[in-house]
């Protein structure tokens, strides 16, 4: 009508479908706290669990690997949107896990080992970022990028040269050397390349974080990243702590 208050209800397609995208996003925005809570548990869980099992028996947590699959893929194929990003962070974190019990149970004395071991699922994790079990993709790569970061602030700190000999020393003598490793960052060149590299994911995790707030079907894929990158700088900061104060409650010994 040539009021304008009555308009022809025609879209075209490219509109249908970016309403569509916006539909489905829209939704998944407002459950990010709860996903990025749940990323960042399955980022703590391994400290607390992992550790000592994988020291005592690395082959039944090698296996449990299994039980995580069981239970992530049929999440993950369900309807609702909650128990499916469950199943999805899951299956992501069933990666992340298998890795940490081979390299820990059987390769834990070669650092030069741990980030190819952990990118063990690297191939898949990318290949997954344009399917349902893109949470999950997102959750290992971003973890996998948080260890590389570890690793390399390891390396120029020096602190590498006392890996082999703390997990191969006896119980009674891992604690000494754990807490002469952590002792020796309390200089000016190691303070300065750990906060450098913390200031990098944690700026790297700040731009996830801006990301997951536009309206996108990958928002939530942000979201999850930026909270793992946090938790892994909260974590390295608490073994560090725990280092320096009760190297036996750090869990590398």
């Amino acid at each position: 009508m040539p009021s304008g208050l009555i308009q022809p209800n025609t879209l075209d397609r490219p509109r249908l479908e970016a309403l569509s995208g916006l539909g489905e996003a829209l939704p998944r925005t407002a459950t990010h706290r709860g996903v990025q809570i749940w990323a960042a548990a399955l980022v703590v869980l391994p400290v607390f669990l992992q550790a000592p099992w994988v020291r005592l028996h690395p082959f039944s947590s090698c296996l449990f690997t299994a039980v995580l699959l069981a239970l992530a893929i049929p999440l993950g194929w369900q309807q609702q949107p909650t128990v499916r990003s469950s199943g999805s962070l899951l299956l992501g974190f069933s990666g992340s896990w298998l890795a940490g019990s081979l390299f820990w149970g059987w390769l834990r004395a070669h650092p030069s080992w741990h980030l190819p071991v952990e990118a063990i699922a690297l191939p898949l994790a990318l290949a997954g970022l344009g399917s349902r079990w893109r949470l999950g993709c997102s959750f290992y790569l971003a973890s996998l990028l948080g260890t590389a970061i570890t690793d390399l602030a390891m390396a120029l700190t020096g602190v590498m040269r006392f890996w082999p000999d703390v997990v191969q020393a006896p119980l009674a003598e891992a604690g000494f050397l754990l807490n002469a490793a952590a002792t020796s960052l309390r200089h000016p060149l190691p303070l300065l390349v750990m906060l450098g590299l913390a200031g990098v994911i944690l700026t790297i995790a700040n731009n996830m974080q801006g990301r997951s707030q536009r309206a996108s079907i990958h928002s939530d894929c942000w979201a999850v990243a930026a909270s793992v990158l946090v938790t892994t700088v909260m974590v390295d900061g608490l073994f560090l702590l725990m280092a320096l104060i009760h190297p036996t409650l750090s869990g590398l010994i």
